[in-house]
């Protein structure tokens, strides 16, 4: 019986932080990209206005950077044992973030089959940005729905995780959700509940939601 697993990252997989401010540590710009989260909370800067200013902060931002920012992320343990586990039964697992693909296109070496990703130019920037690229939270519905035609399946063979009001068009239009690590809103619309620091953890409570047979 196979099912098709869809992860968010910043918050989820990424614990307690962002690609972008994983980013902005190792750039020396956490001032401004507070401030632009800031905008973005007061609602003065939407999801493409965000990626917008970070494409112009960034100009000058590197592979090798991103790289170092990744490596040092406070990830999840057990990632890579959960995408192989799912591998291993026929199953398939997905990364689905609004955060920029230079940062999320890592994870596929951690065994993930997809990642969808804001789309950004190639590093360092010296193209202009696509807003039609960026990602907002109702794409990971339109994303998930895409990724289930093409495996074939119905929404009731699809587990969504994550952990931010992000998440919750995806987690309102699946059957089986996993908050993980999450504030009372999503949680409060979640199958179940996980707490800690391991996705092993959160994917044994998934499992418990699906048939056996």
């Amino acid at each position: 019986m196979t099912y098709l697993h869809i992860f968010d990252m910043d918050g989820t997989l990424l614990t307690g932080s962002t690609a972008n401010l994983e980013v902005a540590r190792h750039l020396g710009t956490l001032p401004e990209l507070h401030a632009l989260e800031a905008r973005f909370a007061a609602g003065t800067l939407d999801t493409r206005g965000f990626s917008a200013e970070i494409h112009r902060l960034w100009h000058h931002l590197t592979p090798a950077v991103v790289a170092d920012a990744y490596a040092a992320g406070p990830w999840l343990t057990g990632i890579a044992d959960v995408c192989a586990d799912i591998r291993a039964r026929g199953e398939h697992s997905a990364v689905i973030t609004m955060s920029p693909d230079f940062f999320a296109r890592h994870l596929l070496d951690l065994g993930f089959d997809d990642v969808a990703a804001s789309r950004f130019p190639p590093l360092p920037f010296t193209a202009p940005l696509d807003p039609a690229g960026v990602l907002t939270p109702a794409d990971k519905v339109r994303i998930a729905d895409d990724l289930r035609a093409r495996h074939g399946l119905p929404r009731a063979r699809c587990v969504a995780y994550g952990d931010s009001m992000s998440d919750a068009p995806l987690f309102r239009h699946l059957p089986h959700t996993v908050a993980v690590n999450a504030d009372h809103h999503l949680a409060g619309i979640a199958a179940v509940d996980y707490r800690g620091g391991d996705l092993a953890e959160a994917y044994a409570l998934a499992r418990t939601l699906l048939p056996t047979t």
